[in-house]
């Protein structure tokens, strides 16, 4: 069965919906958004930062993910440089000191909950979206698993599930939004036992931290990491060697990420366009396919039937013909015995009467 032509204009029509709708991701990127105001976000210090993994812990409980192979309490997995997974949110890693009173310093990496997020403009079905309330969101129901959002993240956090066959999802920290609805703090920053995160409005944050290094002279480099980079990000960073000495990346600039996305993100609405279009092909091909067997597999039965059904009436025909011919034959057969019979008693009656 084809599609007819009307059919493939509606699905095209469908698609140009689809690119319409996509083509928001461009547009947003035409602004600087500078937040919502009164939006949440969180205060990292890197000098308060222990290393004690307690964020860690409590990341994996709130959001009960699987138990790791070490305990928290193992400090050892620090010897090399970690990632966030699938399985842990937020990861902190052990620097050796460029500089200052100590031979070490401790950094927690998570998703910074960008203000213009790079794996929101880079999602074509809106399946990350930045609340006002300040997280980056993720709804698993509307991804396609197509991980733009992994390429996009200028931070590397997006993880994804290859080990999920059925349900793979995108993982990321959410800053623990649904604690956050409920009036909590997220579980990082309410198990951190030297203060080295706090949480507050964006606004707050940045006067505290401008507060700190004012009071403090020569103890922070003098820049809030996140207050400018990438458009500006909920989480914000305090450190008192230069952040590239704890990891963090100094070449991104402070162009909002859907800036520098908006180009390549164009194609894309009128690739994901096609798709209906691609898939609805492939659909009427093996609908169609199964139409053509099921139609040749009941043309078989009919014929099989159809064969059969003239294979019997010609043995039918037949044997009635075979009958009809015996029975012609036994009705002649029976008439010329019995004319045979009646002549001989004809005889024998002309015998007898001649003999009297």
């Amino acid at each position: 069965m084809s599609i007819s032509r009307r059919k493939f204009l509606a699905i095209a029509g469908a698609a140009g919906i689809s690119a319409a709708a996509a083509t928001d991701v461009r547009a947003a990127g035409n602004k600087h958004f500078t937040g919502h105001p009164g939006s949440l976000g969180a205060l990292h210090d890197v000098s308060l930062c222990v290393g004690c993994r307690s964020c860690e812990a409590a990341c994996n409980q709130v959001n009960e993910l699987a138990k790791p192979e070490k305990p928290f309490t193992d400090l050892s997995v620090m010897a090399q440089s970690r990632r966030t997974t699938p399985e842990a949110f937020t990861v902190v890693n052990r620097f050796s000191g460029p500089g200052g009173p100590r031979p070490f310093w401790f950094r927690k990496s998570q998703c910074n909950h960008c203000l213009e997020p790079a794996c929101a403009s880079a999602c074509f079905v809106k399946a990350f979206r930045k609340s006002a309330k300040g997280p980056v969101t993720y709804d698993a129901s509307l991804c396609v698993g197509c991980r733009y959002c992994m390429v996009a993240c200028p931070f590397e956090i997006p993880t994804y599930e290859y080990n999920s066959a059925f349900t793979p999802r995108v993982r990321k920290c959410t800053m623990c939004a649904p604690r956050l609805a409920e009036g909590k703090l997220p579980g990082c920053v309410q198990a951190c036992p030297t203060g080295a995160l706090v949480l507050g409005t964006r606004e707050e944050l940045l006067d505290t931290a401008r507060k700190r290094i004012a009071d403090n002279p020569g103890r922070y480099v003098n820049h809030i990491y996140g207050e400018n980079e990438m458009g500006g990000t909920s989480w914000l960073y305090l450190s008192p060697v230069p952040f590239s000495g704890v990891g963090m990346r100094e070449d991104l600039g402070i162009t909002p990420a859907p800036n520098l996305t908006s180009g390549a993100l164009a194609a894309v609405p009128m690739v994901v366009g096609l798709w209906p279009v691609l898939l609805t092909g492939i659909w009427a091909i093996s609908v169609r396919k199964d139409k053509i067997a099921d139609k040749e597999k009941r043309e078989a039965v009919a014929s099989a039937v159809d064969a059969a059904k003239a294979e019997a009436e010609k043995k039918l025909a037949k044997a009635l013909d075979s009958a009809k011919t015996e029975r012609t034959k036994a009705i002649e057969t029976a008439v010329k015995k019995a004319l045979a019979e009646a002549e001989q008693k004809a005889k024998q009656a002309a015998e007898e009467e001649k003999n009297v």
